[in-house]
C-alpha cells in the first residue's frame, strides 16, 4: 500500500503540511508506505496544450508528455494507492503551483469522448484537503463552494473515489504583530489554532488510516 500527499502550500511546516503528514501518519499508523511531495520544491508549470494526451497513436496518449521535475511525481501517483492533494486557498482558489498539478495530473487522464472517461489504470483513494483564512459560513457567500465541488468531481472522475476535508479560519501568521491584518482577530484565531485545528489533525490522520485500511 503506498499513499501520496502533494503539498500545493509554499510553507512546509504550516496548516496545509501539517494535515497532509498527518494523513500520512495515519496511513503509516495501517502499515501503508508514504511520500509527501512539496510542489514548490520543483520546477514545472501546468498543461501547455500540446494534445500529446489526446493525440492517436501518440506514445503519450494518456500521459503527460512535458519532460520536467513533475514527471517523475505523476508516474508515482500511478502506481500508488491513495493521492491527496492540498492547499491552502489563496484569492478564492488553489495555488497556482497546485492548479498547475491539476492540469498536468487530471487532464491527460480525462478522454474527449462521450460518455467522458478515465484513462487512470486503476481505482484510488484520492481527497483534497484545504485551508483557508474564511470561516465556514463565509464559503458559500465568498463562492467557494463551486470551485470545492469542482474539484472533487475531478478526482471522482479519474480516480473513481474522492473526498474532501477543510480546515476554516486558520491562523496565518507566527508573529500577528509584524503583519498589518487589523481585519482578524488575533487571539480569536489563537483560540481557534488551540481547539480546533487539532480536530482538523485527527480527521486527517483518521483519513489516511481509513485509505491504507481500506486497501
Amino acid at each position: 500500500m503506498k499513499v501520496i500527499a502533494v503539498n500545493g502550500s509554499p510553507r512546509k511546516s504550516w496548516n496545509t503540511a501539517t494535515l497532509l503528514k498527518k494523513v500520512l501518519e495515519g496511513a503509516e499508523s495501517q502499515g501503508a508506505k508514504t511520500e509527501l511531495v512539496n510542489l514548490y520544491d520543483l520546477d514545472f508549470k501546468g498543461c501547455k496544450s500540446c494534445f500529446s494526451c489526446k493525440t492517436k497513436g501518440s506514445k503519450s496518449y494518456g500521459k503527460c508528455a512535458v519532460k520536467d521535475d513533475l514527471t517523475p511525481i505523476l508516474e508515482r501517483i500511478e502506481e500508488a494507492d491513495a493521492v491527496i492533494l492540498g492547499s491552502p486557498i489563496y484569492l478564492g482558489t488553489v495555488t497556482g503551483e497546485m492548479r498547475s498539478l491539476i492540469e498536468r495530473l487530471i487532464f491527460p487522464y480525462l478522454t474527449y469522448t462521450e460518455p467522458i472517461q478515465s484513462l487512470f489504470p486503476k481505482k484510488i483513494h484520492s481527497a483534497f484537503i484545504y485551508t483557508m483564512n474564511i470561516a465556514e459560513e463565509q464559503i458559500e457567500s465568498y463562492g467557494y463552494a463551486t470551485h470545492f465541488n469542482t474539484n472533487e468531481n475531478y478526482l471522482r472522475l479519474i480516480f473513481g473515489e474522492a473526498e474532501s476535508l477543510f480546515s476554516y479560519d486558520t491562523y496565518q501568521f507566527r508573529d500577528y504583530s509584524r503583519v498589518l491584518a487589523t481585519r482578524f482577530d488575533e487571539k480569536r484565531k489563537a483560540k481557534r489554532r488551540r481547539e480546533v485545528f487539532p480536530e482538523d489533525c485527527q480527521k486527517a490522520f483518521e483519513m489516511g488510516a481509513r485509505f491504507a485500511k481500506n486497501e
